[in-house]
């Protein structure tokens, strides 16, 4: 596990080399410069007493059941969805635990270089989320199935 301080309030666990980063800026910059026209509203469900993206629905639900709390989430499914107030990277976050602990492990082994971990301790919560712009549906599955998988 690498644990890099992106600051001094957040502790990044997951690995990535030089050229994923690499990659994630250029998809970024991408990202400014293309044409951004909206194809249709972002999918909701109630979650609870909140709203929460539809593509994260079930793992958030499954989550829920295994008593791992979670605080945020966001999806975006399609930067074309809602292009001005889209989340470019699908996240997570869950509010730091033994059991919270045991599935990010388990996140990062199933997803590698997919997922970014970073650990906020002062805010005692972790937050996952997609490393690349534009994979925010497959995260979403990915999500659910380490979901299933958790014990």
């Amino acid at each position: 596990m690498n644990m890099q301080a992106k600051d001094e309030k957040e502790i990044i666990m997951s690995n990535h080399n030089k050229m994923q980063w690499h990659r994630r800026g250029e998809e970024l910059l991408l990202w400014i410069d293309r044409d951004k026209k909206r194809k249709q509203a972002k999918i909701t469900k109630l979650f609870g007493n909140i709203h929460v993206d539809l593509q994260l629905y079930p793992a958030l639900t499954i989550l829920k059941q295994k008593d791992i709390m979670t605080e945020f989430s966001c999806a975006g499914v399609s930067p074309l969805d809602e292009p001005e107030d889209h989340s470019l990277y699908a996240y997570l976050t869950l509010i730091a635990s033994e059991q919270a602990a045991r599935f990010v492990q388990l996140t990062m082994n199933r997803m590698k270089h997919r997922v970014l971990v970073s650990l906020e301790p002062e805010r005692n919560r972790y937050d996952l989320s997609s490393f690349y712009i534009g994979h925010n549906r497959s995260f979403c599955r990915l999500l659910q199935e380490c979901a299933e998988r958790f014990e």
